[in-house]
């Protein structure tokens, strides 16, 4: 199964480039960066269950989509 539109961005790497701050500067930074990155990232959901045949079967029926039948007919014989 593919996973189009359901790619997350790759996880952005942390790097301090500024040479005249202090090792506790620089875990301080990258430690309000990570807490950053939590505090907005999305929310992790659940997967969902997947939808039986006759589930999707009964939700086209009650939308009217007009599908083949699995016995042959003519898509609106009734």
């Amino acid at each position: 199964m593919t996973k189009n539109g359901k790619r997350r961005p790759p996880r952005p790497s942390i790097a301090l480039v500024a040479p005249s701050a202090t090792p506790e500067e620089a875990a301080a930074i990258a430690a309000a960066l990570e807490r950053f990155l939590h505090d907005t990232a999305p929310p992790l959901t659940a997967p969902q269950p997947p939808t039986s045949a006759w589930e999707r079967a009964a939700l086209s029926e009650g939308v009217g989509l007009c599908a083949a039948s699995p016995w042959g007919d003519a898509p609106g014989w009734e």
